[in-house]
């Protein structure tokens, strides 16, 4: 045999080999089915608008704005309304489509890290809010640890999706009071924040005292400042027991947290909270 010839042998293993390798990349490198791609389509187009939209003077003023909070934003520069109305719009087009998919795009978007795909995937949870099930607390945890990393998506997500989840499903209230000991502040802030979609509907007022108790001696500022405002919506609808909870409560409550609380209660109720003993 010449030197240079393969044995009929080595060219079979060699034929073996080059199939395997192929099987391997095409479970890879398969092509994408038709909803994938129309999904990548509307991904690009988001960027493309956002793009489009973007101001530097925006984004040096968001810039600004989250800094002083400790937050590295990553940000387009896109006015929020302008935002909430391109989410508007890209929403129509995928709405048909079941839940599932639609929060794939959502988790899609977060992961850019752009604070402005950020506001239009949780808006897309929120509007889905009345397909959501018991299934849905881990996404919604997992987003909020993972994608929350200042105030305003803090604020946005709590008292829009992860809200109207807890409304809808009370039950998983309590497992929200185990994240008033994270190391996260924005995690200990959702604590609270996530109750006001319920307390703006009279409901869980009870938990909403439980939280604020877990939360009592945060020395956070952001934290106190979040379940001050939880406290202050819930004394839209129950007064007297949010001004009793204060009163019994104020020793040891930080003066920030109990200013939001007492926001909205009377001058004289206000005024004989803010005593000093």
């Amino acid at each position: 045999m010449e030197r240079n010839q393969i044995s009929p042998r080595k060219a079979h293993q060699q034929k073996l080999t080059n199939l395997n390798d192929l099987s391997r990349n095409h479970k890879v490198y398969r092509y994408k089915n038709k909803g994938d791609c129309v999904e990548d389509m509307i991904r690009a187009e988001i960027r493309d608008r956002l793009r489009k939209y973007a101001d530097l003077k925006e984004r040096k003023k968001r810039t600004r704005w989250e800094k002083a909070s400790h937050e590295r934003p990553k940000l387009y520069g896109v006015p929020t309304p302008v935002v909430r109305k391109l989410s508007s719009e890209f929403f129509r087009r995928v709405k048909k489509k079941p839940k599932h998919e639609i929060l794939q795009l959502s988790n899609d978007l977060l992961r850019s890290g752009y604070s402005e795909e950020r506001t239009i995937a949780f808006d897309w949870a929120f509007r889905l809010r009345g397909k959501f099930e018991r299934l849905d607390f881990q996404l919604l945890e997992t987003w909020l640890t993972e994608h929350v990393q200042g105030w305003g998506a803090c604020d946005d997500f709590c008292t829009h999706a992860l809200g109207a989840f807890l409304y809808k499903f009370p039950a998983f209230i309590p497992k929200t009071r185990d994240w008033a000991r994270s190391e996260n502040r924005w995690v200990r802030r959702a604590s609270a924040v996530c109750l006001i979609y319920s307390a703006r509907r009279k409901v869980h007022l009870e938990d909403v005292f439980r939280t604020a108790d877990a939360l009592l001696m945060d020395h956070d500022v952001m934290v106190q400042k979040g379940y001050g405002w939880m406290l202050k919506e819930a004394s839209n609808h129950y007064p007297k027991e949010v001004f009793n909870y204060v009163m019994t409560k104020k020793k040891g409550m930080p003066r920030t947290a109990l200013r939001y609380a007492i926001e909205k209660l009377s001058l004289e109720h206000r005024a004989e909270a803010m005593k000093r003993e």
